[in-house]
């Protein structure tokens, strides 16, 4: 009864997996000192595979199913030494699960700004960050050049590695494409499929599949942002004249239905020509710094002013109307144009 006891601790006869927690690509099945018993059964679910490792040698790969191991599943079971023989049995044999189910929001980023050339700023450090999802598809080249002998091997042991590969693309794609920095943004997309297509044998290369990529977001440091702000502040202003003459066109059919007619236009121009205003001045300034007026025009000025002074003044008394003072002073001052 004891020997039944033993035999029974020694030899392993049902082999299952059942995944605890997220993260584990790889896990050895616990064998210890105990040997895998000629007949027993292999269980291997949805989203999962398993590699029969023997002596160091990989022997077979199975996909979801139950399993029988015996010489029909594993021809290789043929060339072993009495795996039938209980105790006479001289070898090890491992059995390696490996999760193929999709290893979703893995994210990837820019941990310092990268260099590019672009063609509106020159040299430009850009950051680039987004996410990108993933499975295994060959376990056998999986454990033969990554995973290997250990007994777990998770998501975070290998998303360094494929975090620094996407990098390293990435920077080459931007930097190949020519599109100004500008431009990226209404450009993701299409960065997004180019990524994909050049990643696709950068992971195959490790046994995996890459299910899909995505570049969120590409930004500059903030020291550049708030250049390319300026930037775009004064490129507002070059657009100044016309903000000017949308306010005055809009000025004119609100100031006639103001009291007051002429006064009233006069109103609403001022809503609208206030910017512009203030940027003629300046310019007004420095164009009289240049050039002084002549004393003709000083002169001339002068007695339109006066009288128009005088013509306000017989307004005053009721001799003129106001309708004549404002047809008159539009002419006066039709000179000085």
């Amino acid at each position: 009864m004891a020997l039944m006891d033993f035999i029974r601790k020694q030899f392993i006869d049902v082999i299952q997996w059942t995944e605890e927690g997220d993260g584990v690509l790889a896990m050895r099945y616990p064998m210890q000192d105990c040997e895998i018993q000629y007949g027993a059964q292999l269980t291997v679910r949805e989203s999962q595979m398993a590699v029969f490792v023997n002596e160091g040698q990989i022997a077979d790969v199975f996909g979801p199913g139950l399993y029988k191991l015996t010489t029909r599943t594993l021809p290789v079971l043929t060339y072993l030494k009495n795996w039938d023989k209980l105790f006479e049995s001289p070898f090890k044999s491992d059995v390696y699960f490996f999760s193929t189910r999709l290893q979703l929001d893995c994210k990837w980023g820019t941990p310092n700004p990268i260099t590019i050339r672009d063609k509106e700023f020159g040299m430009v450090r850009m950051r680039a960050f987004g996410i990108y999802s993933y499975k295994i598809a060959d376990p056998r080249k999986l454990h033969s050049e990554v995973s290997g002998t250990r007994e777990r091997y998770t998501v975070a042991d290998l998303d360094g590695q494929l975090r620094n590969l996407v990098i390293a693309s990435m920077t080459d794609l931007f930097g190949e494409s020519g599109v100004p920095f500008i431009d990226m943004a209404a450009n993701q997309d299409e960065f997004s499929r180019s990524l994909k297509d050049r990643l696709g044998p950068v992971f195959e290369r490790y046994g995996l599949a890459l299910d899909s990529f995505v570049v969120q977001n590409v930004s500059l440091p903030e020291e550049l942002q708030k250049v390319l702000d300026s930037r775009i502040g004064m490129n507002m202003i070059g657009d100044l004249g016309r903000y000017t003459q949308y306010q005055v066109a809009n000025s004119i059919p609100l100031a006639a239905q103001n009291e007051g007619g002429v006064a009233g236009i006069g109103a609403g121009l001022g809503a609208g020509l206030g910017i512009g205003q203030a940027m003629g001045a300046a310019m007004t300034q420095g164009m009289q710094a240049a050039a002084p007026a002549s004393p003709a025009a000083a002169a001339n000025t002068d007695e339109i002013v006066a009288t128009l002074e005088k013509l306000h003044g017989l307004v005053a008394k009721g001799v003129l109307s106001q309708a004549e003072f404002d047809a008159k002073k539009a002419e006066l001052l039709g000179r000085l144009i």
